[in-house]
């Protein structure tokens, strides 16, 4: 398989400090592309600003520009596909939120965004959310790159058959028999789609090839799988305090997640399963891909 290479890959011995550098220098961008929208009701603008500036790993964004990076392109490159998957992000996290979904009080270290505001607001921050990733897509992308593409990507992972397809799974299997293959169904629509639309963004913005996405793609569906079997265990053995949000909530409302289907042990072998996959994906771009391979292996490890 032939990849593209450039000298913006950083070198080995990444760490986590990476990750939260990489916030520090995004998040302004983020806010500065919200609040250049004109004709925003200022509560909603509000609500918006509070759910999308919530601190957060930003794991995602930081995916496409190191995808983008990868093949060619710069990190500016890169911006409109890292804002666009955060709002969508965003937009998820809203929603799951609320009372008709997983009824949460907490996100993030703070109250939610229906607890601080009310329902009707956070639903209408979601669909603002998820509206705005595809202007910014539309009319931030960079010169060369196939908007289209993006756009359709980013769709596809977002909708019926990815992420929102997830969620309504995750919903119709509550207090349903534990099945292993549902659950991995479940966490491979609901968090993997992303993280692989998030890498193929990347790939895109940098204008790399057809194998080169599928490449990252694939690197990001198993990444997301591993990332969520993840969660499924802090929810179980973390606390309140590490995770910013309620925990030991999955068993309480009787969720498809790997512990439930074959216990600790196990799931943490399927993460590790499902992180030799991702990792395995990126073989041909060689050493300028090991930042992404030990961004899996953190994705897995991490304790918080």
């Amino acid at each position: 398989m032939s990849t593209e290479t450039h000298n913006n890959v950083p070198a080995s011995g990444w760490s986590p400090e990476v990750l939260r550098e990489f916030a520090e220098a995004f998040d302004p961008k983020l806010q500065a592309i919200l609040l250049g929208q004109t004709g925003v009701l200022e509560r909603l603008r509000e609500a918006m600003r509070y759910s999308l500036m919530a601190p957060g790993k930003r794991i995602r964004p930081y995916l496409a520009s190191r995808c983008c990076c990868l093949v060619g392109g710069t990190v500016e490159d890169a911006l409109a596909a890292a804002c666009a998957i955060e709002c969508v992000h965003c937009f998820s996290l809203v929603h799951d939120d609320l009372p008709a979904m997983d009824d949460d009080d907490f996100r993030r270290g703070r109250p939610t965004t229906h607890k601080q505001f009310d329902e009707a607001t956070a639903i209408l921050v979601g669909d603002a959310l998820v509206a705005l990733a595809f202007e910014i897509l539309a009319t931030e992308a960079p010169q060369g790159a196939n908007t289209a593409r993006m756009v359709r990507v980013l769709a596809e992972a977002t909708g019926a058959c990815g992420m929102i397809g997830g969620q309504a799974a995750d919903l119709a299997g509550q207090n349903e028999p534990p099945s292993i293959e549902r659950t991995r169904s479940i966490h491979l629509q609901k968090t993997g789609c992303l993280f692989g639309a998030a890498a193929r963004l990347g790939v895109l913005s940098g204008c790399g090839s057809q194998l080169s996405e599928d490449a990252v793609g694939r690197f990001g569906l198993q990444l997301g799988l591993a990332f969520q079997i993840a969660d499924d265990l802090l929810d179980v053995t973390a606390s309140r305090d590490q995770l910013g949000k309620a925990t030991s909530k999955d068993a309480g409302a009787g969720k498809q997640t790997y512990p439930a289907c074959v216990g600790i042990e196990e799931s943490r072998g399927a993460a590790d399963r499902a992180l030799g996959q991702a990792i395995d994906a990126l073989s041909a771009f060689g050493a300028d891909a090991d930042d992404l391979r030990a961004l899996a292996r953190y994705a897995v490890s991490r304790n918080y």
